[in-house]
């Protein structure tokens, strides 16, 4: 299972580091490329019902193997993009599987997380930002030796596949965690609508590195392709480490207070970047957004596979299509303002977003339960959230 997590990192983070070189041979400004990155976004959003539906039915193990096979295939697909509708249809598939191999994989780590005492979740996602670092030296060294991107990509997407193949039969089976008996409705409570706005903010910020690392370096220190590949390198070696230590930084600062420093961190990284435009303090200042960034999803994907009364992949697929909102609001947000501004203005978004997961920390308080099974939301953390949760919406998550 942790191995899939890793082949998942390195394939995103070979299509990283690419960004540039897709961005130039199609000649696209960057309001146009932030509205082709929106496509994975939008793809993955349209997946993740899907996916938490078929995890419920037939269980995490075989909608993992088949997604995993399929996200690598995808891969390829927005090297051999010769116009930007193209290079739109093609991440939008790059989306849809990469949103269906989220959700199965999480839902597979949640499962596994029930035989262990001290929390793996963070541990897990470690091998996701280890592979997107060694995806990233893999994918800069590639570019600076000047090989095209169709072949790169090409190899990467064979490599993975075959990988995943292989990987996928150690998962747990399918009977761990299928429940086609229960209902594949979850209500949008107070704690669950808390959960998916962190979630939004948290994937803003790791969306806008992903897609806007190596271009920023690019455009505003005048970095070449190797060095514009470091700042994703960064950002993707503090996630891994702090990813690595999350577990027990969670047991020792607990959720709330590991959610409020990571937050604070991550935008006084943004702020540092945006401040000093050389390349050592925009390097530096990624590594920041990474290392206070690192721990926070999996925690709360933690959090939303224990919601009482709710099947751990429903759950994992409705605050993980919040967050996924943040990918899908990002690109095009990001890429709007560096447009009618600059990109120094981009990511000053992400020095606000990072502000409001420190803000909201205190939403990462486990939901508790009342005696007949109800759930009793944790404490108010915003009036927005509030009147979200009174709304009594249901949301059909699968």
């Amino acid at each position: 299972m942790s191995a899939i997590f890793f082949l998942t990192g390195a394939g995103t983070a070979n299509w990283a580091v690419r960004i540039p070189a897709v961005q130039e041979r199609l000649g696209l400004t960057p309001g146009q490329l932030g509205i082709a990155l929106l496509g994975v976004s939008a793809g993955a959003i349209l997946a993740m019902p899907v996916a938490g539906r078929l995890v419920a039915r037939h269980g995490s193990r075989p909608v993992t193997r088949v997604a995993a096979v399929a996200f690598a295939l995808a891969l390829v697909l927005p090297a051999l993009a010769g116009s930007f509708a193209a290079l739109l249809a093609s991440l939008m598939v790059l989306g849809l599987t990469n949103g269906m191999l989220d959700v199965a994989m999480n839902a597979q780590a949640a499962t596994v997380q029930q035989h262990y005492r001290q929390p793996i979740m963070s541990r897990v996602h470690a091998l996701y930002s280890f592979g997107g670092l060694a995806g990233a030296a893999l994918g800069g060294r590639v570019a600076a030796v000047g090989i095209e991107v169709k072949p790169h990509l090409a190899m990467v997407a064979v490599a993975i596949a075959l990988a995943s193949l292989v990987l996928g039969v150690g998962l747990l089976p399918a009977s761990a965690d299928a429940a086609p008996e229960q209902s594949p409705t979850t209500r949008l409570t107070r704690h669950l609508a808390a959960l998916g706005f962190v979630a939004f903010c948290v994937l803003f910020g790791e969306g806008a590195m992903v897609n806007w690392s190596a271009v920023y370096l690019r455009d505003v220190v005048g970095a070449g392709p190797g060095l514009a590949a470091a700042g994703f390198a960064a950002f993707s070696l503090t996630m891994a480490s702090g990813r690595a230590v999350g577990d027990a930084l969670t047991t020792r600062l607990r959720p709330v207070r590991l959610a409020r420093l990571g937050g604070a961190l991550a935008s006084l990284g943004a702020t540092l970047a945006i401040v000093v435009p050389q390349p050592w303090a925009v390097v530096l200042g990624f590594g920041l957004i990474g290392a206070g960034l690192s721990s926070i999803f999996p925690i709360v994907l933690a959090a939303a596979s224990r919601t009482p009364g709710v099947v751990p992949g429903a759950a994992i697929a409705l605050v993980s299509m919040c967050g996924y909102s943040g990918l899908l609001a990002g690109p095009p947000l990001i890429g709007a303002v560096a447009s009618a501004l600059t990109m120094r203005g981009g990511l000053a978004i992400v020095a606000l977003t990072s502000l409001v997961v420190a803000f909201l920390a205190r939403s990462l308080r486990e939901a508790k339960t009342d005696p007949e099974g109800g759930v009793i939301a944790p404490p108010r953390g915003t009036i927005a959230l509030d009147a979200l949760a009174d709304s009594r919406h249901h949301v059909r998550s699968m």
